[in-house]
């Protein structure tokens, strides 16, 4: 499969993969309209004609005369009726008979290779085609090659378009609007931002969501900025797989892991150039082991917010579709989609629950073990600055090559709160409802909620105001003690579990406290 980060390194490859010959392309992408741009170039480059065919067209093109005139024949004869060969089979038998300097492009035929008939006759097309100066094109925003294809096709991924693509695609949309229709009050930086904001859109859907800001105010300024940002919100939760996150959180709103809050902050500016230039790579990312309830999902939230970079929450129990070949191809755009945003923090919550089952999923025909397969190749190999930050609550569930030095930087253990980390949560909650923690006995507080995790310590405040507010006054240190007095933590029901995750991380992991 070629990698590829631009729209020209595509066309690049595409041209000269129809130089070569190569008798079979599968384009994976889901724009359609650019990815025949380039394949459009890459045939005039290469004196070649492009032909495209559809189920709902047939083929098209101008030099595709000769394949019209018989499939209009036959339409005409009847021959495309129950019992006879199927439309796209018909197709690639005529491609066989064809002639000449030709680019063949089949788009969406991926849901229509799945009868044997149809494989055979592609691959007997394909195997004609090595002498001839001939190219099947297969394009789809799904990868699923069937097994007797696999070592005839020659995979090409055409990323999403790159920032300056984008930059590129405002600039032509703001010259062709009518004067005196748009004011623009965009200076250069305004302009980089609005294209940068949009990474993670197709072409077209950038193009909506510059002209749905252009309709909504006919003033193109920074304010414009927010409206990109809540457009590509609803279209990365269209896909299902990635949810664009608001950066709520704050470091400050966590309480203790000193040693894990150190480890970030030395890391906070290395996705800048200055990093580059003084040899530091950008960082991979981080797993958070530990009791639940300790914070490691709120630590992700607040990571992005530090940095200053786009949250992204992956949920991997959404990449698994019922399709074959549906689910490994959800990874791969969970990915691209990712790394188009990159620099941005990809969160991904719970990761024991997504991949349970990954040392026994014969069940599932493998794919459970070829989606893990993906993610740790990409963790292990990956280039872009996308920072990981995965959270689990039970390490005996996941696979040990996860937890291999080169995934992650490093595994830290989140462990209940001690005391002073528990009343530095109990003064952060206190000041979260509008309270002076000065009014508190936090020493107190914290005393009598050893063994609690800080979800608890949250409730038990939450708790105290419940009961106080039909009361028309305001909350105490005794109303805290109270309601504390009426929860048994996580801790003391599931005491046998936690202290074997305690016991399996003292020297397998670096402690976030």
């Amino acid at each position: 499969m070629s990698v590829l980060e631009h729209a020209d390194d595509v066309r690049a490859e595409l041209e000269l993969l129809i130089r070569a010959r190569y008798p079979l392309v599968w384009l994976v992408t889901h724009e359609e309209e650019r990815a025949e741009r380039l394949l459009r170039a890459a045939a005039e480059a290469t004196s070649r004609d492009l032909i495209t065919w559809r189920l709902s067209e047939g083929f098209a093109g101008a030099a595709a005369t000769d394949l019209v005139e018989e499939q209009d024949a036959k339409k005409k004869d009847g021959k495309d009726e129950s019992g006879k060969p199927s439309p796209l089979e018909d197709a690639f038998r005529r491609v066989r008979r064809g002639s000449g300097r030709r680019v063949y492009v089949f788009e969406d035929v991926h849901a229509l290779l799945e009868d044997p008939r149809t494989v055979r006759c592609l691959k007997d097309t394909v195997q004609s085609l090595r002498s001839t100066h001939a190219s099947v094109v297969l394009l789809g925003p799904v990868l699923s090659i069937p097994s007797e294809l696999e070592k005839l096709a020659t995979v090409v991924d055409l990323p999403l378009p790159t920032a300056g693509e984008l930059r590129t695609l405002l600039d032509e949309l703001l010259a062709s609007l009518p004067g005196g229709r748009v004011t623009i009050e965009a200076d250069e930086s305004v302009l980089e931002r609005a294209a940068h904001a949009a990474r993670g859109l197709t072409e077209a859907e950038a193009e909506s969501v510059f002209s749905k800001a252009l309709v909504r105010d006919p003033v193109f300024d920074a304010d414009d900025l927010s409206v990109i940002i809540e457009e590509k919100k609803q279209v990365l939760r269209k896909t299902g797989l990635l949810e664009y996150h608001d950066r709520t959180e704050t470091i400050q709103g966590v309480g203790g892991f000193a040693g894990l809050k150190t480890w970030l902050s030395e890391r906070a500016d290395t996705f800048s150039e200055r990093a580059r230039e003084y040899g530091l790579p950008a960082p991979r990312g981080v797993l958070l082991l530990g009791v639940q309830g300790c914070g490691k999902s709120l630590t992700a939230k607040a990571v992005a917010s530090e940095w200053g970079l786009p949250l992204l929450r992956l949920d991997v129990g959404r990449l698994f579709d019922s399709f074959v070949g549906k689910s490994e191809a959800n990874m791969r755009q969970a990915i691209l989609v990712a790394e188009s945003l990159a620099p941005a923090v990809l969160w991904i919550d719970e990761l024991e629950k997504g991949l349970a089952g990954v040392r026994s999923s014969g069940g599932d025909s493998g794919v459970t073990a070829r989606v893990f397969g993906s993610l740790l190749t990409w963790l292990q190999e990956k280039t872009a600055p996308v920072f990981v930050v995965a959270t689990s609550n039970d390490v005996r569930s996941l696979p040990p090559e996860l937890l291999r030095k080169g995934r992650f930087d490093e595994i830290f253990f989140v462990d209940l709160p001690g005391e002073t980390e528990r009343a530095a949560i109990f003064e952060i909650h206190l000041r979260k409802r509008r309270r002076d923690p000065a009014r508190f006995d936090l020493a107190s507080l914290a005393r009598a909620t050893d063994g609690w995790s800080g979800s608890e310590i949250e409730e038990a405040v939450v708790s105290a105001l419940f009961s106080t507010f039909p009361q028309g006054r305001d909350v105490t240190t005794e109303d805290v003690l109270t309601a504390c007095a009426a929860t048994v933590p996580l801790s003391r029901t599931m005491a046998n579990e936690v202290n074997e995750l305690r016991e399996w991380a003292k020297n397998r992991t670096r402690p976030a406290g």
